[in-house]
């Protein structure tokens, strides 16, 4: 027998678009169900990279000591070396905010303490081990989801499904929703290597001709990220493991490469960006990766998914009380949201054309000598590109209904 329930807003997939998002509704009174297909948040591919607006956002939610008291690493300049000397082309430091740096974070921690703020709210309640197969209609507007979880199929019928499962998104394909898809020069390759030192880090990538690695903190390691160029991935791995282990050991130094020990080591990230021409159908909106995914080049992509559910919050939640959540009401998500997405996909673009496909097709390739003069003759404007990494275009603060 399949089991039919109701909930008034359903959350298909709980990573920090979906987090967040459920905690906001619930604080509004909102009933709210996350549904989440992994049986915990330990996965590959999660970024770590929590910015000062989001951390500002924690603040704001009553969440800030408990976000503190997590393991983390904190970047708080990107520095270039320039004749000799390094140069900060990144300052956090120099943002008007109350915590001017990037924290790196596991993932899984920050949702961690999410689900547990969740479960403090009476009406919220999040589903592990339950994966959405299907959507549910009446006529043309979505109505809810079939799923499958630890007891069997089921179908959850709610007033607004809110797909936030990222850039394979079932929710965004079984509604039908079309994409504008952006070329990507790069995929990536993903693995550890052991960290011997506690010391502060500095996420500006590394480089040599033909290769590109970022090294992000972790406890006790490294998560790598190896950039090659698109579509080469079994090319490359014909080489030999004792090819890359050499250009590994090349790039970090400081590390050990004797933790790679078979290709199954090393995990394939095929990097997609896109966006949706529309985000929301009757009955069903997508936000963060499943209305627009994302580059890594930045980290930006948790951040501007997290904004994404403070704006849908903020906008749908007295209307969801009501039970009169309409089409201009989901339409105005992604007027809100749509400016700053953009924006951020066509710094992104620029990126990969200027610097890293480049890079990956064998060039040297360094910051433009008069941005370098610029800095090192005005060192305050090292606080643009930090106020575009680390705020966003329009940051999000979190609703009256939910702040403690």
């Amino acid at each position: 027998m399949t089991m039919t329930e109701h909930t008034t807003c359903v959350v298909v997939g709980g990573g920090p678009a979906g987090m967040v998002l459920g905690l906001l509704l619930a604080r509004a009174g909102v009933a709210v169900t996350v549904l989440e297909k992994h049986g915990d948040f330990l996965r590959d591919f999660r970024g770590d990279t929590v910015h000062p607006s989001t951390i500002r956002l924690l603040e704001e939610l009553g969440l800030g000591e408990r976000f503190a008291a997590l393991p983390q690493s904190r970047v708080e300049q990107a520095v270039f070396p320039v004749h000799g000397r390094p140069l900060p082309v990144v300052d956090f430091g120099r943002l008007k905010q109350p915590h001017p740096y990037i924290a790196l974070v596991p993932q899984w921690d920050l949702l961690n303490l999410l689900a547990d703020a969740g479960r403090a709210e009476p009406t919220f309640t999040l589903r592990m081990r339950t994966e959405v197969t299907g959507l549910l209609r009446d006529r043309d507007r979505v109505t809810g989801v079939r799923y499958t979880g630890p007891d069997g199929d089921g179908e959850l019928r709610a007033d607004l499904t809110v797909g936030c499962d990222g850039r394979k998104s079932v929710v965004r394909a079984g509604a039908g929703l079309r994409t504008r898809d952006f070329p990507v020069p790069f995929d990536v390759w993903w693995f550890r290597l052991p960290r011997q030192s506690s010391a502060g880090y500095s996420l500006v990538p590394r480089t040599a001709p033909g290769r590109a690695m970022i090294m992000i903190p972790r406890e006790g390691y490294f998560q790598i990220a190896y950039l090659i160029p698109k579509g080469q991935d079994a090319a490359l791995r014909a080489r030999g493991l004792d090819a890359f282990r050499r250009e590994v050991a090349a790039l970090a130094p400081e590390s050990t490469v004797d933790g790679l020990t078979s290709w199954d080591d090393v995990k394939l990230l095929d990097v997609r960006m896109d966006r949706l021409r529309r985000w929301h159908t009757a009955g069903l909106l997508c936000i963060g990766d499943a209305a627009h995914a994302m580059s890594p080049a930045g980290g930006v992509g948790i951040n501007l998914a997290v904004q994404d559910a403070v704006a849908a919050a903020t906008i749908l939640a007295e209307p969801l009380r009501r039970g009169r959540v309409t089409a201009g009401g989901l339409a105005a998500v992604r007027r809100r949201r749509l400016p700053a997405t953009a924006l951020t996909q066509a710094l992104q673009r620029v990126l990969h054309r200027r610097l890293l496909a480049p890079i990956l097709s064998g060039a040297e390739v360094q910051p433009p000598a008069p941005l370098l003069g610029a800095v090192a003759r005005w060192p305050w404007l090292s606080v643009v590109p930090a106020r575009l990494v680390g705020v966003g275009i329009r940051p999000e603060h979190a609703p009256a209904f939910a702040r403690r």
